[in-house]
């Protein structure tokens, strides 16, 4: 299982100094992978939690500043050699399947193969009218989407004629890349709840079987809002807390079988989160 960090791409501490300060510490200490996310705009209105129906809340801050999640990790994959790059997770609906695919094959072809890329549906709806993109068109719209992006992947000549998206007859290049090539069912999920994860992971993995696929193959990348610290917090999220803490929690994933585990640490300055998590390396490795 690999220790990864979400980079500081929102908020006040977002700048492309911490961003490349994060990434080649990441590297240096020896982190397997570096995480971004999709964000389009922060509503000044209230919207509902996880889309329709649900509580309503505020935006938070942060979501006033984020830098987009390729073109930062191109300027990353430009300061490091090993490190992967992962997004957790692009809104795909909002990107044409084409448009999409060939950024994906040329970051991942500059970055070596070093591409993680988790992809979502999205689901504030304000951003799908920013987009012009209907809400009705998740579901069968993004399964449509992951098609036509294969197929662009694909051998030429790529074609591609859905009810959604059309693909003509051409060559389209660069060609797919390492990691970015090996698109199938897996999981990109943010840890609420030791319950919440078994349920999702055991939920998703009957799904990869029902579609004919290896159910222990399945990748799963878990997100972690919130600190690794030096001193033990007395109350705590799963997976936060101090470096002892987190280590025992760490054995848990690992029997839920989780390949990518990675901190969000909103607030937390970027020297300071590499330290703690420098830590945790050192005591995964005793």
């Amino acid at each position: 299982m690999e220790l990864g960090v979400g980079l500081p791409t929102s908020g006040p501490m977002a700048s492309p100094e911490a961003i490349g300060r994060v990434a080649e510490g990441a590297e240096r200490i020896g982190l397997g992978a570096v995480w971004t996310f999709e964000r389009l705009l922060r509503p000044t209105e209230p919207i509902p939690m996880g889309g329709s129906g649900g509580p309503v809340m505020l935006s938070p801050d942060d979501w006033a500043t984020i830098y987009d999640p390729l073109e930062t990790l191109s300027y990353v994959a430009a300061r490091t050699s090993r490190v992967r790059l992962g997004t957790s997770v692009l809104d795909t609906l909002f990107h044409s399947p084409v448009v999409l695919a060939r950024r994906l094959a040329t970051l991942g072809r500059l970055s070596r193969g070093r591409l993680l890329v988790g992809l979502g549906q999205g689901w504030m709806v304000l951003e799908f009218t920013a987009t012009g993109v209907p809400p009705a068109r998740r579901g069968a719209g993004f399964q449509e989407h992951i098609q036509a992006i294969r197929a662009v992947w694909g051998p030429d000549p790529v074609r591609f004629q859905g009810r959604f998206y059309q693909v003509p007859a051409s060559e389209i290049g660069p060609s797919r890349c390492g990691r970015a090539a090996r698109m199938g069912l897996g999981l990109a999920v943010v840890m609420f709840s030791w319950d919440m994860l078994r349920d999702t992971v055991e939920l998703v993995r009957r799904a990869a079987e029902d579609a004919g696929h290896d159910p222990g193959s399945l990748p799963v990348a878990v997100q972690v809002n919130g600190p690794v610290t030096t001193e033990p917090l007395a109350e705590r999220a799963p997976l936060t807390g101090s470096v002892e803490q987190v280590a025992e929690d760490l054995a848990e994933l690992r029997s839920l079988g989780a390949d990518q585990v990675f901190w969000s640490m909103v607030g937390t300055e970027p020297d300071a989160q590499l330290r703690a998590l420098e830590l945790l390396l050192a005591q995964e490795e005793r």
